[in-house]
């Protein structure tokens, strides 16, 4: 099944100069870029995106992180893209994040860190995690001209 979701590199994966290399590999396993832009995102835009978070100890937190730099949005298609996508990007820990996975190569902080320094965990990208989200998010971060469609050799080799 082909489908489409919301990958955002965060500031601390923006500032640390890591968009490129994630980029890559993303598409290194043949997952389309459909729509991409770099946005200084507001509290009021971060509450909306996270909205089922506002309740949650973290929240705070996260919303400071997002607010302190641009992020990287990406619309990414492909075959099974949520699942994909989330499998490369590792679990929200990164210490948890298996070796090969963006997080559990780029990064290594625990919750148990992150809460006794009293900051952010930074795990450098969101990533859907549901096919509902994947389309409300999508939704809210573009607009559908800005969602392009067209072909790459992937297409031609693995989906025709």
């Amino acid at each position: 099944m082909i489908e489409q979701t919301l990958v955002v590199i965060k500031p601390d994966g923006v500032q640390r100069c890591l968009a490129g290399r994630i980029i890559q590999r993303l598409e290194d396993v043949g997952l389309k870029i459909v729509g991409m832009k770099m946005v200084w995102v507001n509290k009021e835009f971060t509450r909306q995106h996270y909205k089922e978070h506002l309740e949650k100890h973290f929240y705070p937190g996260l919303e400071a992180l997002l607010t302190v730099g641009p992020v990287i949005a990406i619309v990414i298609e492909g075959v099974n893209a949520i699942a994909q996508v989330r499998k490369m990007v590792g679990s929200t820990e990164p210490k948890s994040a298996a070796p090969g996975t963006i997080r559990g190569d780029f990064s290594h902080v625990t919750y148990e860190f992150a809460d006794k320094k009293g900051v952010t965990l930074k795990n450098l990208i969101h990533a859907s995690d549901s096919d509902k989200n994947a389309k409300i998010e999508i939704k809210l971060w573009f607009k559908k001209d800005e969602l392009h469609a067209y072909k790459t050799v992937h297409d031609m080799h693995t989906i025709e």
